[in-house]
């Protein structure tokens, strides 16, 4: 959340022509990578927890990289840009180390038992 947060208000400075443009991709990716991990969270499996982090991970670096381009077109300072660079960067190491431990963890059984 604080991701988008931070991405809502750098973008507020972008020109007004990119409303529908890099704005609102920006805005989008945010959005979805923090909506992906809260939706993965009340999945019932960890596969489908993994599921919803691995696509949280992909917008996250889609956002990386319209960060990039915002700054190669001067969308906005350098200075402004890296804030959310940074925090998407550590988005990106959290989301891994999850996963990681995710994939490494012995499969559970969430089949309800019945009383006999």
């Amino acid at each position: 959340m604080e991701l988008s947060t931070c991405i809502y208000a750098t973008t507020s400075s972008f020109p007004k022509e990119e409303i529908f443009g890099l704005t609102n991709q920006l805005r989008r990716a945010s959005v979805s990578a923090a909506s992906n991990i809260a939706e993965g969270q009340g999945r019932l499996t960890s596969g489908e927890f993994m599921h919803f982090l691995g696509m949280a991970r992909g917008s996250v670096l889609e956002l990386q990289t319209q960060l990039e381009l915002a700054q190669r077109l001067h969308m906005g300072r350098a200075s402004e840009l890296q804030t959310p660079q940074d925090q998407a960067t550590e988005l990106i190491k959290i989301l891994n180390a999850i996963l990681s431990t995710l994939r490494n963890k012995p499969p559970t059984n969430h089949k309800s038992r019945t009383q006999p």
